[in-house]
């Protein structure tokens, strides 16, 4: 099943219209696709326009069913001063109208999961950049939605919490949801993703698994850095 579909003919800001060009993807149930490619090829730039985060955007992006059902984790945490870690939570919850028997089970759990449950009642503006993402990763999550758009997650987390992350990402996978996930760490995204969107220069040089991307690169043992390395040489 088809959760985000996009087709964007051009996004930028006001004088610089086409940031982006051309870029069409799709994210189905139980699937995780990596948005690639190297600093300022765009991918950023898809995200915001996906999140209707841009002036100027010409296409469509379609979210299967009546609501836009998604949850969006930035590349920056975004977090208010006087607010404690649970009162971040209590105000997603109380936003996305999730029952509060839903809400304190499902926000313990994640707290735990995370590593962040002696703190929850501690301002995140305290906390070091790797926790901040913890807080915006555990938001996300408490949502609980059918889409996932998730722009540079790993910036920031050590081994322990990029271990915790990804085995939830799978555990959303596995009831369903669909992971559109924008990263410039290509071992990473070769070994989790289960297809790709390569960027560079703003449009999308490439798209499809790994087999797919080694047929169109003809490296058919190589990696995804690999393939990547001979995109950009074959499209500069």
């Amino acid at each position: 099943m088809e959760l985000l579909n996009v087709d964007i003919k051009h996004a930028g800001y006001s004088g610089h219209t086409d940031v982006i060009k051309n870029v069409a993807l799709s994210v189905n149930a139980g699937e995780l696709v990596g948005l690639i490619g190297p600093n300022g090829a765009g991918k950023s730039t898809t995200i915001k326009a996906i999140m209707g985060l841009l002036p100027v955007m010409e296409g469509k992006v379609k979210f299967a069913g009546e609501s836009k059902n998604y949850a969006y984790i930035p590349e920056q945490p975004v977090l208010y001063e006087g607010l404690t870690l649970w009162e971040h939570l209590e105000l997603a919850a109380a936003a996305y109208k999730i029952e509060r028997t839903v809400f304190v089970p499902r926000a313990e759990e994640l707290l735990k999961l995370f590593h962040l449950t002696d703190v929850k009642h501690h301002l995140p503006g305290t906390f070091s950049k790797g926790m901040q993402q913890k807080v915006m990763l555990i938001l996300g999550f408490l949502l609980d939605p059918s889409v996932y758009v998730v722009d540079e997650p790993f910036m920031g987390l050590d081994y322990r919490g990029t271990k915790d992350f990804l085995a939830h990402l799978n555990q959303a996978r596995a009831k369903g949801a669909g992971i559109l996930m924008c990263t410039h760490i290509l071992d990473t995204a070769e070994r989790i993703c289960s297809s790709f969107v390569l960027m560079d220069a703003g449009s999308v040089v490439a798209r499809g698994n790994l087999m797919e991307i080694r047929q169109q690169c003809q490296l058919p043992e190589g990696s995804l850095s690999d393939c990547f390395d001979k995109l950009l040489v074959s499209h500069s």
